[in-house]
């Protein structure tokens, strides 16, 4: 429940533990975002991707990790998933659209992977300034 919280909090609409200091696994999301629909809160443990669609799209994605920065990212079309709910219960889906597009950027997280490692060419070039910025501030390792 924090987890979704937070993320309602900072307007998003996924978050996945590595982003809240939590060495696990698990990722949220609500694709509406709004926290009066919770019926269409997720919650998957252990999730891995099984299969993907060759065929791409390329969307407008932002994180809270990296509030006030935005840019185009490829993703696939459609993907196959395996995970747990919360009760331990194996759950397998398939993904498609803006809920596929959610579940891949916060999967990534739970690799280490950050949305700007997956900037198109343009889109790295529509937050190039910021990152700079971030840089300037924190240093080559970040804030940590």
């Amino acid at each position: 429940k924090e987890m979704f919280l937070v993320m309602y909090a900072a307007e998003g609409v996924g978050l996945a533990a590595p982003q809240v200091g939590v060495n696990k696994r698990l990722m949220v999301y609500n694709e509406s975002g709004d926290k009066t629909k919770w019926l269409s809160e997720t919650v998957l443990v252990n999730p891995r991707i099984v299969e993907m669609s060759e065929a791409k799209d390329i969307g407008t994605e932002g994180c809270l990790s990296f509030p006030d920065m935005n840019g185009e990212v490829e993703r696939s079309k459609w993907i196959k998933v395996e995970a747990l709910n919360l009760k331990g219960k194996k759950l397998k889906k398939k993904y498609k659209g803006w809920e596929a597009r959610i579940f891949q950027h916060e999967y990534d997280h739970l690799d280490g992977v950050v949305y700007i490692d997956r900037l198109t060419e343009e889109g790295r070039g529509q937050v190039q300034a910021r990152l700079d910025e971030l840089i300037t501030e924190f240093g080559e390792g970040g804030a940590i």
